[in-house]
């Protein structure tokens, strides 16, 4: 429509007042204001002197007269709003009405892909509500980037190596008596969990009796027996000792696995995985060519360095001393390899915003050596996610295990939906069923439909409110129209294009007509939070649509088919909408 208009308003400037004009601004009307869409009259009073209402009232005039789509128009100081006509908003809803994939772009196989990382968790301690927020985002920019018409690859980078896995390594062999998540009944990241707690446990108590012995903290904290054991472990392992190995593999697999139960429950996936076992030596080669063409320098003690004084940030270390490298290293070395593996455009790493200043310097590293895609790097930055004090329990005080919060959401859904007495005539399991898609909708939406670079302060039960910007408010929409359709004892398939539209019509075809859109603009930008608020907008305008007309109840037959028609728009769109949320939704409620 836009398209039409603009055409049509530049013809019009050139007829009316002889002046070519290059751009029209438009906006949705005012809801106070008669009208669907706005010309911005004001913008073309450099190219046309006069009175801004009388220039909108003979443009209004024109447009009227040569737009078959314009019924009307008014004038409200340099504002023109146009009035589309009733056949503009049921033609257009037809053309889209049976299209089950609306606003989805289908992937061009031709083009080149994006490649999202998230989740990248360590293997010596479960998955926890950081990880929440990063695997929920990250699986959410990369379905909304594929509803967009690339090509995607999801990825994680788990880190598999390192003094703190080593830590748990020799915790288990000290004070573990062969326990393994089948003899103790744990999930493996649990258990290896445990371990890693009781290294830290246990070297506590080493340093007390060290500093008791007269050593200072931080000669204790260096000399601890349980550290320099397990910085022996290490070196072990980088040696490729085979007991200490086969030890590595064991643990590492009851982690995977408990990650992966994890994994399912929130419901995300990936399409490869990268351990850094494997990708810790990368970057190094990268290095020393970067040394050589002078992109790099070494300092006297033999590590290298990049200076990006002159662009604003730091002097970073590249290389260590004694040759090893550095997590940056890893990550130029890494981001390369991903470009081979795969015929990459555009890399998005999900991770937290304390690692803003990480990324920085890795792109302008990346762009420095040559590499032309580095300006296609995005960080998708986030906000901690913080719980009310007392709400929640935590490992330790501190840590929020991510499945713990998970069962609490279930637990949380059932208490409220027990109390509001919303499910007569469930078996227990359809219940229970339905506890768990309410209690990760409520835990998911409240976490997405902020602003990723926001902290968000997450309340579980304020989450599974039934009123309000929720994802059970929504969810309980659509259960709402299933209901309906369900109900329906007539053919609604029929076109219908000869009514005569009321104004909650106009309004709930207008925020459907705004999906694909919403889904280009949440792509582009990143951002899942303008997927779930545009979901909770059109819901509003359906809700208020079901409350002022009849649908069912209404006594013409084209009209209750074409509103039995919009619902079940309304409908596939919410669904639509939340799969690229990775939420569901139940057909009753």
């Amino acid at each position: 429509m836009q398209n039409t208009l603009k055409v049509a308003v530049i013809k019009g400037f050139k007829e009316i007042f002889d002046v070519d004009i290059d751009n029209v601004e438009f906006q949705a009307t005012k809801k106070d204001f008669e009208g669907d869409i706005t010309i911005v009259i004001f913008a073309f009073l450099r190219f046309v002197k006069g009175n801004p209402v009388e220039i909108g009232s003979k443009l209004g005039t024109y447009l009227k007269e040569n737009v078959a789509e314009i019924s009307d128009f008014n004038v409200v100081k340099g504002f023109l709003n146009l009035v589309i006509s009733d056949a503009y908003f049921i033609s257009d809803f037809n053309k889209i009405k049976d299209n089950a994939t609306f606003g989805i772009v289908e992937p061009n196989p031709d083009h080149k892909a994006v490649m999202v990382e998230y989740s990248s968790p360590n293997t010596n301690k479960p998955l926890h509500l950081g990880h929440i927020r990063n695997n929920l985002l990250g699986y959410s920019v990369a379905e909304i980037i594929k509803a967009s018409g690339k090509k995607v690859f999801k990825t994680q980078i788990i880190n598999d190596r390192g003094i703190h896995i080593c830590k748990s390594m020799l915790a288990w062999q000290r004070f573990g008596n062969g326990e393994t998540p089948e003899t103790s009944g744990l999930k493996g990241d649990k258990l290896v969990g445990n371990y890693y707690v009781a290294f830290d446990k246990a070297y506590k108590e080493e340093i007390k009796q060290l500093i008791a012995q007269g050593k200072t903290e931080e000669e204790a904290k260096k000399q601890a027996p349980i550290l320099l054991e397990a910085q022996k472990m290490l070196l072990k392992w980088e040696a490729g000792d085979e007991e200490i190995v086969s030890l590595w593999k064991t643990m590492n697999e009851w982690v995977y696995a408990g990650f992966n139960e994890t994994y399912k429950e929130l419901g995300v996936d990936f399409d490869k995985n990268y351990y850094e076992s494997n990708t810790y030596l990368l970057g190094k080669d990268i290095v020393a060519e970067g040394l050589e063409k002078g992109i790099f320098y070494k300092k006297e003690d033999g590590s290298v360095w990049i200076d990006l004084t002159e662009e604003g940030l730091d002097e970073k270390i590249v290389l260590r001393a004694d040759g090893t490298a550095v997590y940056m290293t890893q990550d130029i070395g890494t981001a390369i390899e991903r470009f081979k593996d795969f015929d990459l455009n555009e890399l998005v790493y999900t991770v937290g915003n304390e690692q803003d200043y990480h990324f920085k310097v890795l792109f302008l590293i990346l762009e420095k050596l040559g590499f032309e895609w580095a300006k296609n790097c995005y960080h998708l930055s986030y906000g901690m996610v913080d719980l009310p004090s007392g709400k929640m329990k935590s490992r330790e005080g501190t840590v929020v295990d991510a499945d713990d919060l998970m069962l609490e959401m279930t637990d949380t859904a059932r208490t409220i939906s027990q109390e509001l007495g919303k499910l007569e005539g469930y078996s227990t399991e359809e219940k229970e069923i339905l506890y768990k898609t309410i209690g990760l909708g409520a835990l998911k939406y409240y976490i997405l439909k902020v602003d990723p670079k926001k902290r968000i302060m997450f309340d579980p039960e304020e989450s599974v409110d039934f009123a309000g910007n929720t994802g059970p408010f929504i969810q309980y929409t659509y259960a709402r129209i299933q209901s309906i359709l369900r109900k329906a004892n007539f053919n609604y398939a029929v076109e219908i294009s000869e009514i005569e539209l009321h104004q909650k019509e106009r309004e709930l075809i207008k925020q459907i007509q705004l999906f694909p859109e919403v889904i280009q603009n949440a792509a582009s930008n990143h951002s899942p939070a303008l997927i779930a608020n545009f979901t909770y907008d059109l819901v509003k305008e359906y809700n208020s649509f079901y409350q002022t007309v009849p649908i069912l109840g209404c006594e013409n037959l084209n009209e209750k088919i074409f509103r039995t028609q919009l619902s079940d728009k309304v409908a596939e769109i919410i669904k639509s909408a939340f799969k690229l949320l990775g939420i569901e939704v139940p057909e009753r409620m």
